[in-house]
């Protein structure tokens, strides 16, 4: 159970868990961002015209290939 909760899917990926969490944490911090860049482009709209999208594209950038 231990294995399939924390090891398995890293090794998918050829990452160990701490490179694996590392990595998510990072996204999840952009994506998070994101969302606030959004949230404030809804209020203001002359403010982050491009910014959520262009994070969202970088981090699709940085996850097409992964595992592969």
């Amino acid at each position: 159970m231990y294995k399939k909760l924390f090891i398995d899917h890293p090794q998918s990926i050829e990452e160990t868990y701490f490179e694996h969490a590392r990595f998510a944490l990072k996204f999840s911090s952009l994506l998070f961002l994101a969302a606030l860049a959004a949230f404030i482009h809804a209020l203001v709209p002359a403010f982050f015209e491009k910014t959520a999208s262009t994070i969202v594209a970088n981090l699709f950038d940085k996850t097409r290939d992964r595992g592969r």
